[in-house]
């Protein structure tokens, strides 16, 4: 039973995810929390009970199992095969640099069908389906390859940015974790593992949106100076802030510099 109970909490746990988000409808979110409820009470268990956790995301448990089934279906490469799909990966690596990603993506597909067991050509495809802003495909790509090689580290990474890039911020954060298990000093995985685990962070805020007020930036922004160094030129705003002033140390009652001359700056 209790492997039972592990695996109805990893479904429950991708449940829990999915409801959460914005792809579906109100409604349909809300169906996934029923289905939620109906198995946490048939087997007595909810997301709390941490200790049931498989080792891995269901997700991740699912591609690994049906990718390596595909790939025992596949017979080996030819020799002359082997060769002519690492010629096509590094005439893709070029047109990347080049930063012509639909070619890149052409050369890497036809390095996979001579040789489909190369992890390598599937994460190449994925950076640049990215960068076409083919974000499914590239999470596809980078689930193949890891299929064909569950340490690649790279593979992790940049499936974080895909994942990130469709706003499955706890799915990439899962992501970014492994590829640092597997490469601990990598910086770019830190840095972009701390901007994910932010993005879920607003995103489960009660009263976040996601978007914060950054009041720095608005102050060192050219464009935000510039427009107040002219504002405080102008002769009604300078009478305003002259009005405003005398009123706070006790001066002339509001109407004489201030209110009044609030009125006719609106109507300037």
């Amino acid at each position: 039973m209790s492997s039972v109970k592990r695996l109805v909490y990893a479904v429950i746990h991708f449940l829990k995810e999915q409801s959460q988000m914005d792809t579906f409808t109100p409604d349909e979110q809300e169906s996934l929390e029923v289905a939620i409820q109906c198995l946490e009470t048939v087997f007595k268990i909810n997301l709390e009970d941490t200790h049931l956790a498989p080792p891995q995301h269901l997700i991740e448990i699912f591609t690994n199992s049906f990718y390596k089934n595909d790939m025992l279906c596949l017979s080996d490469s030819l020799p002359e095969d082997v060769e002519k799909a690492d010629q096509l990966k590094d005439e893709g690596n070029n047109h990347m640099k080049e930063e012509n990603y639909g070619a890149a993506v052409d050369c890497y597909t036809r390095a996979i069908e001579l040789d489909p067991k190369n992890a390598v050509y599937y994460c190449n495809r994925a950076a640049a389906q990215s960068k076409l802003n083919n974000y499914s495909e590239a999470i596809k790509d980078c689930e193949s390859a890891i299929a064909i090689d569950p340490k690649y580290s790279k593979a992790y990474g940049r499936m974080g940015l895909a994942l990130t890039s469709v706003n499955k911020y706890e799915e990439a954060v899962t992501s970014y974790q492994k590829a640092l298990d597997l490469d601990p000093e990598n910086d770019s995985y830190k840095s972009n593992l701390k901007i994910a685990e932010q993005k879920l962070r607003d995103m489960s805020s009660p009263t976040g949106t996601g978007l914060s007020f950054d009041m720095a930036s608005l102050i060192n922004n050219p464009a935000f100076i510039s427009m107040a160094a002219s504002l405080m030129q102008n002769p009604q705003v300078q009478q305003l802030m002259s009005g405003m002033m005398s009123n706070a140390i006790g001066g002339p009652a509001a109407g004489v510099g201030g209110l009044s001359d609030l009125s006719s700056l609106i109507h300037a």
